[in-house]
């Protein structure tokens, strides 16, 4: 039995333009990001594919995207899952600092290494600051000590597996067909293992948004096949 999952990252946010660091902060898909999604949808249904589930983070661009995906598919039907293990990479203290205004503070070479070594975080949070996730509403069910005050892209990439590996793996391989709407930086934490890219060459992987990834995994979760769907 062959298995399929589709992994594609959220569109545009609103803040795209305004080049801030996002990460966990909570921000709405752009108009464009709207009809990226839309498009990602109708890329899956001309693919003929029929979903079974879907997962998608806590953040509302996430969330957004999946919805109008299955819009697009008339599968508004299936169970969803929202899990803040898919949310994007926690920026820290950068996050809603404007990134040019950054690099003047701190440096090219620094600002480099925070956004693309792979095991370099950026400064945490305060435990007092609204930026920090424990300080808000929306993961108020989760335990506090699991919630990051930074992430490098390794942090990501564990948090990522690990919830992939417990709770969506065993529904594709269980034969469900399974969408995955996350982020740029959880995609690519996926991407990584199903194209085994390895640590160091991950930095360099760029994610589009809203293009669908569409794998085919044998019954170990391996990969047999990869199609990118894009018009």
């Amino acid at each position: 039995m062959q298995h399929q999952l589709i992994l594609v990252s959220a569109g545009e946010s609103e803040w795209l333009p305004l080049n801030l660091f996002t990460g966990w902060s909570d921000v709405l898909l752009s108009e464009r990001g709207m009809e990226q999604a839309r498009a990602a949808g109708h890329l899956l249904k001309k693919e003929g594919i029929l979903l079974d589930r879907a997962y998608t983070s806590y953040l509302r661009r996430g969330i957004r995207t999946c919805s109008l995906i299955l819009q697009q598919l008339h599968e508004e039907y299936i169970p969803v899952t929202k899990a803040w293990q898919l949310n994007e990479r926690h920026y820290g203290a950068l996050q809603e600092l404007s990134k040019i205004d950054t690099a003047r503070s701190y440096g090219n070479d620094r600002v480099a290494d925070w956004r693309r070594a792979y095991d370099v975080k950026p400064p945490e949070v305060d435990a007092d600051d609204d930026r920090n996730p424990a300080n808000d509403v929306m993961y108020r069910k989760v335990d506090k000590s699991l919630l990051p005050v930074t992430e490098s892209l390794q942090d990501v990439e564990r948090r990522v597996w690990g919830y992939y590996q417990s709770e969506i793996a065993p529904k594709v391989l269980s034969g469900e067909t399974v969408l995955v709407a996350g982020h740029s930086s959880s995609i690519r934490a996926l991407l990584q293992h199903f194209d085994s890219i390895p640590d160091e060459k991950a930095p360099g992987l760029e994610i589009p948004p809203a293009i669908p990834y569409v794998y085919t995994l044998d019954e170990e979760g391996g990969t047999l096949d990869k199609k990118i769907l894009q018009a």
